[in-house]
């Protein structure tokens, strides 16, 4: 996978402390982007699950997924995110610009974040950018609930405002 940067210990991607990996590549392009240096897919550093999945285990913390679009190395990160829930049991969250109802049509990516514990969805808007949002940088982007959306048919958002922000959301 190609991987720009893990961030151990960050609390800005999700709740808790977590480890964040960040991947290379990104079509979205948003405007105002907080990362633009990682929309090249061939940035960063090649690196195998197994070095991944040493990293997370060293850091015995939850995972964000983020980047770029961990999404454009989906099959992958289907992988790793299997692996991260049958090995470690940790919460995984994951930020992407596709919409649930991009995604669902996609038997690829859907398959990519079906272990997902939370997806951030959406692409970032910097006309509506909102400080005061949780784990978000505008209010278009949806923290969705992967489990509960699947089995209802129905995309289930997460109130994190009514929410104890512990690690196991």
């Amino acid at each position: 996978m190609r991987v720009l940067q893990i961030v151990e210990g960050t609390s800005v991607d999700g709740p808790g402390l977590r480890t964040s990996i960040y991947f290379a590549g990104c079509s979205h392009h948003c405007d105002g982007c907080h990362n633009p240096q990682s929309w090249n897919p061939a940035s960063g550093t090649e690196m195998s699950l197994d070095e991944i999945m040493e990293v997370i285990a060293y850091n015995e913390a939850p995972v964000t997924m983020s980047g770029g679009d961990p999404l454009l190395q989906a099959e992958q990160l289907s992988k790793l995110v299997s692996r991260i829930k049958k090995e470690l049991g940790y919460n995984v969250w994951c930020y992407t610009g596709y919409r649930w109802e991009e995604i669902e049509k996609s038997p690829i990516l859907l398959k990519a974040v079906q272990d997902v514990d939370v997806l951030v969805d959406g692409r970032f808007e910097k006309a509506n950018r909102n400080t005061s949002l949780l784990f978000r940088g505008s209010p278009n982007q949806r923290l969705i609930d992967v489990a509960k959306t699947l089995e209802t048919n129905s995309i289930v958002v997460k109130d994190m405002y009514k929410q104890d922000l512990s690690v196991g959301l």
